[in-house]
């Protein structure tokens, strides 16, 4: 999406780390009207697919993921990072270490939330590594569910994560994918560019 490149590039801020910040119009604060835009096109490249559910992690992703179901007109889950009171009875569960926040976390969907019937999207706000988006594939393969793919906002396309996932055969659409960014100079390439 090159509204959502020129966004990026011109309002998002590069952190050590190679962390992309875009909080004030992607994660902590919302753009309404480029979530509008970035989930239906997620509707439009899974349309065929026959979505039943859209996956995501607590928290920057549940915008989206909500923004995309609401589109497409099935549930919305969220896989909670821990355990607590209010998630009762079986559980899928995976391990899933975060790049931004450098912990592993206990990731939890309830048995009920998701059956073999199901043709799930699995949604994240970004793609570095992939711990997330695999960990969440784990919990729809032991629901005996089907994903279809996966939606990403941004992806690291100089990180593992994006090949990881294509070369297992998933399915991933990533609305800008960042070649390069360099915290020096403020510069960021998106994949396609000369």
């Amino acid at each position: 999406m090159k509204y959502l490149e020129n966004r990026i590039r011109a309002e998002g801020v590069i952190l050590p780390g190679d962390v992309l910040k875009v909080g004030h119009f992607v994660n902590q604060q919302i753009d309404t009207d480029l979530l509008s835009e970035m989930a239906r096109e997620l509707h439009r490249l899974y349309r065929a697919e026959g979505v039943t559910k859209v996956l995501t992690i607590e928290a920057s992703g549940i915008a989206l993921a909500a923004a995309a179901a609401l589109e497409m007109h099935v549930p919305m889950v969220f896989a909670k990072k821990n355990a607590s009171n209010n998630v009762s009875g079986e559980v899928y569960t995976a391990k899933v270490t975060s790049y931004t926040h450098g912990r592993t976390y206990d990731v939890v969907v309830p048995k009920d939330y998701l059956s073999p019937d199901d043709r799930v999207l699995i949604v994240d706000d970004f793609l570095a590594q992939g711990n997330a988006l695999l960990g969440l594939i784990d919990i729809v393969n032991a629901s005996g569910a089907a994903v279809v793919g996966c939606g990403i906002i941004i992806e690291k396309g100089f990180q593992p994560g994006g090949k990881l996932l294509r070369d297992k055969g998933i399915r991933v659409e990533s609305l800008a994918i960042v070649e390069s960014m360099d915290a020096a100079t403020g510069e960021i390439t998106f994949r396609g560019e000369s």
